[in-house]
């Protein structure tokens, strides 16, 4: 979705003359003419630091970052209802504070995870971004998804009962955080209890009348968080628990109006304020080699584009619009060597398997799975395009393809489809959309022709969207006081009626994962089954060899 090509600046100066003025590319048009309120179209980034931050050398460095990459600065022109096109405004600086400092406090990290999906920059001001750095963070870490958007919603029953995913009957994870059952050993990596796990004061408080695990009456989730199963430990009161600044750790939370930029560009011009701040290399690392064997054709008739895919089934939705989030840290799966399939692969199979087996436990009619995957070719160096830079691409499983007794034959298929998915020359998204946005008649004509048409093709709209941004290509290192990047997770909007959005980015050796929901769909509950559900079938991509069925 790469909206304009230019290199980054020497920051030696800004633009001469008038406002330079760049049409809306198509991603960034269809964009446009979807906006809605109640469920903004935000990327949210958060980068953990061991370290701490100077604020006024931050905010000089991330400033001075916007202006090595000209692309960023921009905001939507005024143009009166009969223009034919939206117009990009390109500007010299800033038109609003883009980094901020909110105060330290035991419920920052979550105020801020809230705001991300709440609150997407304005496009009016430049850039559509903004960054907010919450001091005192504690570790990057948050296996029970501490500080998630959102707390369980009506019909939470503590006493529930669900399929497992070996088709056993076992008690809800909604209320109490219980945790799929695995399979024997050997089992992924431990998470480390952290004082998110345990319950740390660094969480948010309970609203009046819950309670605690511990405590008397039902230990089940309080708002905004969800409790683990394991034995309550001691709370000490400490300097991490009370949101002292003196505390170690950092987190940079990014923000960006998905209408006029993606994950990788901002993550990019992140790279450049730690380069410029911290004085070391953010050089991104070259891409990983890989030679896999030739995957062998694809078996059977993949089902019709023209069938509508399956629907995520619906949970306990919750009355609040927007969006939830849960994240966690895996192991990143492990493969055979030579193995004709990639980890994206291992996570597209787990994503499929996994909302199979949600639609099953709920009584949803099986019907194929169709899976969004955006695609970045862009380089990652100063010169990337700044802008939305990815294509979209689908990937269709028949009812009878995802079934996790055949995991050597899934991942085989998947291989596949997804090598020549990406190696096909096709627009952003599609042919169609480049029509539809041809400026012939008045922009304002052609967003209600889209927003109908949108309304109208959503039983075909895709059941997923997996995005996997991959190994973080810079060491996001910002010297010796604030350190490297230990943890850096993404999560792209999640609106109906796809409803659910998988995101994952591996960094120091670790799988970061973001599940992030349509609160019209699902709750926090079935947010944490899903996870559960997503972790038990990735380890099992790693448990039969390549050749296995």
């Amino acid at each position: 979705m790469t909206a304009v090509e230019h290199p980054a600046r020497d920051g030696t100066g800004g633009p001469a003359g008038p406002a330079v003025r760049v049409p809306f590319p198509v991603v960034d048009e269809v964009a446009r003419h979807c906006l809605q309120e109640e469920e903004p179209e935000t990327v949210h980034i958060e980068v953990h630091l061991p370290g701490r931050l100077d604020p006024a050398r931050l905010t000089a460095a991330f400033t001075e970052a916007l202006r090595r990459h000209p692309r960023i600065l921009m905001r939507e022109a005024a143009g009166p209802w009969y223009r034919r096109r939206y117009e990009w405004e390109l500007t010299a600086e800033p038109d609003v504070r883009v980094v901020s400092f909110p105060p330290p406090s035991r419920d920052a990290l979550r105020t801020a995870r809230t705001r991300a999906l709440q609150e997407a920059p304005p496009l009016s001001a430049s850039p559509p971004i903004r960054l907010e750095v919450v001091r005192g963070a504690g570790p990057a870490v948050g296996s029970e998804a501490t500080d998630a958007v959102g707390g369980p919603g009506p019909g939470h029953t503590p006493g529930g009962h669900r399929e497992t995913p070996d088709g056993r009957r076992a008690p809800a994870p909604e209320g109490a955080g219980r945790r799929a059952p695995r399979p024997d050993p050997p089992h992924a990596p431990a998470r480390p209890v952290t004082p998110e796990d345990t319950g740390d004061p660094a969480r948010p408080a309970p609203p009046e009348g819950t309670t605690t695990p511990g405590s008397t009456g039902d230990p089940v989730a309080r708002t905004g968080t969800l409790e683990s199963t394991r034995e309550p430990t001691a709370r000490t009161a400490t300097p991490e628990g009370t949101g002292d600044p003196a505390r170690k750790g950092t987190v940079l939370f990014l923000t960006i109006n998905h209408t006029a930029l993606d994950g990788p560009a901002c993550l990019r011009v992140l790279a450049t304020a730690a380069e410029l701040y911290g004085g070391r290399d953010n050089t991104p690392s070259a891409p990983p080699v890989r030679t896999p064997d030739t995957p062998e054709p694809a078996s059977g008739k993949a089902p019709s584009t023209w069938t509508p895919p399956a629907r995520v089934a619906p949970g306990s939705p919750e009355a609040s619009p927007g969006n939830g989030l849960i994240v966690t840290e895996l192991g990143v799966p492990r493969r055979p060597k030579g193995s004709p399939y990639t980890v994206n692969d291992q996570l597209m199979a787990a994503t499929a398997l996994m909302v199979a087996h949600w639609n099953r436990e709920h009584g949803a009619r099986p019907r194929p799975l169709r899976i969004t995957m955006p695609v970045d070719d862009r380089p990652r160096g100063t010169d990337m395009p700044i802008g939305n830079g990815t294509r979209l691409v689908e990937v269709t499983f028949a009812p009878e393809e995802v079934d996790a007794s055949r995991m050597g034959e899934l991942l085989r298929r998947t291989a596949t489809c997804t090598r020549a998915l990406k190696s096909a020359d096709r627009p952003q998204l599609g042919h169609g959309a480049a029509l539809l946005t041809a400026p012939v008649v008045p922009v304002a004509w052609r967003a209600a022709a889209t927003r109908g048409l949108r309304r109208a093709a959503g039983p075909w709209t895709s059941t997923v969207l997996l995005s996997n941004i991959g190994r973080i290509p810079y060491a996001l290192d910002f010297g010796e006081e604030a350190g490297r990047a230990r943890a850096v997770w993404f999560s792209a909007p999640a609106r109906t009626p796809r409803g659910l959005t998988v995101t994952t980015a591996s960094t120091a050796g670790r799988l970061h994962l973001a599940l992030r929901w349509s609160r019209s769909l699902l709750g926090h509950g079935d947010g944490a089954h899903l996870r559960d559900l997503f972790e038990h079938y990735l380890h099992a991509t790693q448990e039969r060899e390549a050749t296995g069925g």
